[in-house]
């Protein structure tokens, strides 16, 4: 195929045309480690971090799913859309990042045509489906909170 970047490995293919991009050195084919490019490291550095506190996030959001008391039902899912905003704002910054400062250095690219792999589309969709989350964990929580005032002022 050629080249190809990503955020912690490169991969250069059997027949790909020399030089390669961005000085980098041709080994022979294969895949080694990602360049050691700072805005490669912070990217994938968030994505890390938005895939921990995501898994948080769903952690404490079963954890809420599965408490019977609406206070610390309450508290649970407060929680975790706080978490999964932080891990929204870090797959956001990382999606955005990225292609900036790709573009920025595309000069040392040494090629034509450049395409985003299917990763990148991958990322967009968990950024859209982390804050359909954090909306349906809004309402949810809130339909859970008109119920209990509901249930309090009519028993009592």
């Amino acid at each position: 195929l050629g080249w190809r970047q990503g955020l912690f490995y490169h991969c250069i293919g059997e027949h790909a045309p020399t030089p390669l991009p961005f000085n980098v050195k041709a080994a022979g084919p294969g895949c080694y480690g990602a360049r050691d490019v700072t805005y490669i490291k912070v990217a994938a550095g968030l994505c890390i971090i938005a895939l921990v506190t995501d898994a948080m996030a769903t952690l404490l959001t079963g954890i809420g799913l599965r408490t019977s008391d609406h206070r610390t039902k309450y508290k649970f899912y407060r929680i975790a859309v706080y978490v999964m905003i932080l891990s929204l704002i870090c797959v956001l910054l990382a999606l955005v990042v990225y292609p900036v400062c790709f573009a920025a250095e595309l000069n040392q690219g040494n090629r034509t045509v450049w395409e985003f792999g299917w990763a990148y589309g991958v990322g967009w969709g968990a950024a859209i489906f982390l804050f359909g989350a954090v909306v349906l964990l809004l309402c949810d929580k809130e339909s859970e909170e008109i119920y209990y005032k509901e249930r309090k002022v009519g028993g009592a």
